[in-house]
């Protein structure tokens, strides 16, 4: 009996020893770090570059668990992603060697058909929780990566201000009807919802812990939709890294649904940063930011090699090679100067290559009206065949597409505060589509002016005079549609401060010069005809050198 009873015991302690093993959470054996970017947009040489990039991945790994993921906005940006429509982007991600990516507004400034063709070449799956077609998901919401038994999973967070924030037709089916969305709701409560279901998916399939990669953004236009919203909204998540605003957050703590601390992380933009998440063997977690703050980047400055370094180089040789490429024609001169004389006229008068970049940002967006500022139109086209270096010499600057509500009156400023020095020259002098105007130039301008050289308003009579929408004057108590550039719209540039505050329909969906390429490309055919004939446009712009007779 004795030795029964000490078989059952030992038995008992080997079951339970059993019963406690497989219950027992698995534990790193060595670090977990996340390395994280975010709005690299198209900077595959700035600041670390991917190939200082890759460098650091490298050495991380030679003592840790290393992953790396892009948190959105790595396609557009500058030519090497205008001219290859995303696609060198692409490759240079599947060369560093991108682990996981979600999904940035500006994914799709190149359609969504593009985009989705995109996602095929990568080598590396996207995710999103909350990105949809006809309410159903597009992607997997998240994806669990196992180290030594621990699960982590990665849920994909896409801002809801993509609808507004890139070209809303793309969204749209033919009928002009929404069947892509992001959850999106005044309340925010939409994009909350679906984002837990996720996490507690995430959970429930055995997550240890749970990383939000987010393109959210803090800035207060972006509520309710925020990071800090989400993680308020929230719980089960870790840690969340962000992106979209740009920012340099090192390590935040913010409190989700039940109180309980979330570390939030971002690391800015163009590769200034790299972030970092640590997942320690003991189960702490930690985030920072490896910085670079020198004006050459780091691959120039160290002469970095290797297979990273070399697929830049010739992605940037490949793109010297493409910029003769012929992308559209144009059966006219389209022209700054005066034909004439040869003196410079598209700061102070209307000139035919004016009217189509006006015309490509009206038509492109859907707005009442455009303006460009004579400033942002800097060489000439001349007939024959049109290459991409002839589009971004046109406008190189990078400026982006956007459209805000203004009243009559903003824009009568405008114009008013564009034309204060005709006949003399005005880098704001506005070329326009969807409206005419006069400047009657007899009348000193009577704009006024903050130290700084900002519009702070009229004080006498306006110059600008009989300005007509189609075929009715100016309401200045309407509300239109206006679309230019964030420079203009957003930022106050050239001193147009009479848009702060205006609302913004959408923001930033596309750069200037892929508007011009898609309008000449995609609406007139890859032709500029006739209709631009006239080296000094249509008559938008007359200018009145005398008053008219009583």
């Amino acid at each position: 009996m004795k030795k029964l009873l000490s078989l059952l015991l030992t038995l008992a302690l080997l079951l339970s020893g059993a019963a406690l093993a497989e219950t027992a959470q698995p534990a790193l054996t060595r670090d977990l770090v996340v390395l994280f970017t975010s709005d690299v947009h198209c900077g595959v040489d700035a600041g670390f570059g991917y190939a200082g990039l890759a460098a650091v991945r490298d050495a991380m790994a030679q003592d840790n668990y290393v992953l790396l993921v892009d948190n959105g906005d790595s396609i557009q940006g500058e030519p090497i992603g205008t001219m290859t429509t995303g696609e060198s982007s692409i490759q240079l991600m599947n060369a560093v060697g991108y682990d996981i990516a979600t999904i940035g507004n500006h994914e799709f400034d190149y359609g969504m058909d593009r985009f989705l063709e995109l996602t095929q070449e990568a080598s590396f799956p996207y995710v999103s929780a909350n990105f949809t077609h006809d309410g159903e998901l597009v992607f997997d919401p998240y994806v669990i990566k196992e180290f030594d038994g621990v699960k982590v999973a990665f849920v994909g967070i896409t801002t809801p201000k993509t609808i507004t924030s890139s070209t809303p037709a793309y969204f749209q089916d033919e009928a002009g009807n929404f069947v892509y969305g992001f959850m999106q709701d005044d309340s925010g409560e939409a994009l909350y919802a679906g984002v837990q279901s996720a996490v507690d998916a995430a959970r429930a399939e055995g997550a240890a812990y749970v990383v939000a990669m987010a393109h959210l953004g803090i800035e207060a236009g972006c509520a309710p939709w925020m990071s800090t919203d989400v993680i308020a909204h929230t719980t089960g998540i870790d840690a969340m890294l962000d992106g979209h605003s740009h920012s340099l957050l090192e390590q935040e703590m913010v409190k989700n649904k039940d109180g309980e601390d979330v570390l939030l992380a971002a690391c800015g933009t163009k590769l200034q940063a790299i972030g970092y998440l640590r997942i320690a063997t003991d189960g702490t977690l930690s985030t920072g930011l490896y910085q670079w703050n020198n004006d050459v980047a780091l691959p120039d400055l160290l002469g970095l090699e290797g297979e990273v370094k070399a697929a830049v180089d010739e992605a940037g040789a490949a793109l010297e090679s493409r910029l003769g490429e012929v992308v559209a024609s144009t059966a006219v001169d389209l022209v700054i100067n005066d034909p004439e004389t040869g003196v410079r006229i598209v700061r102070n008068a209307e000139t035919n290559l004016g009217d189509l970049c006006a015309d490509a940002y009206r038509i492109l967006s859907g707005a009442d009206m455009a303006f460009v500022n004579g400033g942002g139109v800097r060489d000439a086209i001349a007939a024959g065949d049109i290459t991409l270096n002839d589009i971004l010499k046109v406008h190189p600057f990078g400026n982006a597409m956007c459209v805000v509500e203004a009243t009559g009156q903003q824009i009568l400023d405008a114009l008013e505060w564009g034309a204060q020095v005709v006949p003399e020259e005005n880098g704001g002098f506005l070329q326009v589509s969807g409206l005419t105007y006069e400047i009657h130039t007899y009348i000193p301008s009577s704009c006024t002016q903050d130290e700084n050289g900002m519009f702070t308003g009229v004080s006498g009579e306006y110059r600008v005079k009989n300005v007509m929408v189609g075929a009715e004057p100016l309401d200045l108590e309407k509300t239109y549609t206006l679309a230019s550039h964030n420079y203009m719209l957003k930022n106050a540039g050239d001193g147009f401060t009479m848009f702060q505050g205006c609302t913004l329909l959408q923001d930033e969906v596309m750069l200037d010069n892929q508007v011009l390429i898609n309008y000449i490309t995609q609406t007139l055919g890859g032709v500029v005809g006739e209709a631009y004939a006239n080296p000094y446009g249509e008559g938008r712009i007359v200018a009145v050198p005398e008053a008219p007779e009583a």
